[in-house]
């Protein structure tokens, strides 16, 4: 999941903010990897987790979202996930299923 954000809650740490979005992972699931930078002069984090489904992983990623947002506004959230070597973007309540024997 990724996470867009924003201003400092005030008497945040900057260096709190990455650790405390992965642990809000790890209350739920595996989290594989976190990382934080800028894309297009926006903050994003990135944390990368183990999911059973689309419908957990957007549990997990709202739950890390509303933890972190308590230190820090979140802007923009999206999901993705890995098929092969690439990441797609997922959508909440997964695609039709006429269409889900058609992705890789």
């Amino acid at each position: 999941m990724i996470a867009t954000i924003g201003m400092l809650r005030p008497g945040t740490n900057p260096e709190s903010v990455l650790p405390t979005a992965a642990h809000a992972g790890r209350e739920l699931t595996t989290v594989e990897a976190s990382d934080i930078g800028v894309v297009r002069g926006e903050a994003r984090i990135t944390i990368r987790f183990t999911a059973d489904d689309d419908d957990a992983a957007f549990r997990i990623a709202n739950h890390v979202c509303a933890v972190t947002g308590g230190i820090v506004e979140i802007t923009g959230q999206a999901v993705k996930r890995r098929y092969g070597g690439r990441w797609y973007p997922v959508r909440p309540g997964g695609p039709p299923p006429s269409l889900r024997s058609q992705l890789p």
